[in-house]
């Protein structure tokens, strides 16, 4: 993703606090690249999960956190 791309929309970085395939450490770095950007750029770790957390028995609980993020957008 361009980080620089004035045009970029909002983007929500979602991380694992037990993630170990994709550290937490990485996950912030991507925001704070992104977070140079003139657009919104968030970042959410879920605690307690790893690496697949769309798809484990919490999964709800991160779509309800990615659904806020859009509905804050939404016109």
């Amino acid at each position: 993703m361009d980080s620089k791309n004035p045009e970029r929309g909002p983007l929500l970085i979602i991380g694992g606090e037990q993630d170990h395939a994709v550290p937490p450490a990485i996950t912030h770095a991507s925001y704070r690249i992104q977070s140079k950007n003139p657009g919104t750029a968030e970042e959410i770790t879920i605690p307690n999960r790893g690496h697949s957390l769309t798809i484990d028995s919490g999964w709800r609980a991160v779509a309800d956190e990615a659904l806020a993020f859009v509905q804050r957008f939404v016109e």
